[in-house]
């Protein structure tokens, strides 16, 4: 059994590559204390989602697994009564598949290139204190 972090709040990370997983783990960790759980397909993800409480969501653009759609995995996520509340982010460098993120609910995400800076931390920083 895991020791509980210091803020309680867990973030789940939906398709990373392990290397991304790491990196995005690394830095919430140490920023903020939190826990990231990894899921590496969406029924994998919309699973953990049921079964416990998440403070963020962070949906890779293209799933590294199979490489499905992200942008399906975030509409299922508010498709569903049980999860559509909670805050779910795409990452991925491109703007228009932020924008596409964020018009099907998502709030602003980032991208890799923006990990551990400071406009990325205050992005996800509401959700995590």
């Amino acid at each position: 059994m895991s020791k509980p972090n210091r803020n309680g709040k867990r973030v789940l990370s939906v398709g990373q590559c392990f290397a991304d997983h790491s990196g995005i783990s690394d830095v919430l960790r140490t920023a903020f204390g939190a826990k990231v759980v990894s899921a590496d397909t969406q029924d994998g993800a919309l699973d953990l989602l049921r079964q416990g409480a998440f403070a963020l969501v962070l949906v890779n653009r293209l799933l590294d697994t199979d490489g499905s759609s992200g942008q399906v995995v975030i509409r299922a996520i508010k498709a569903d009564e049980q999860l559509r509340d909670l805050p779910v982010m795409l990452v991925s460098n491109y703007d228009d598949a932020q924008a596409e993120a964020v018009r099907v609910g998502a709030a602003p995400g980032f991208g890799k290139a923006a990990l551990g800076q400071p406009h990325m931390l205050a992005r996800v920083e509401p959700y995590l204190r």
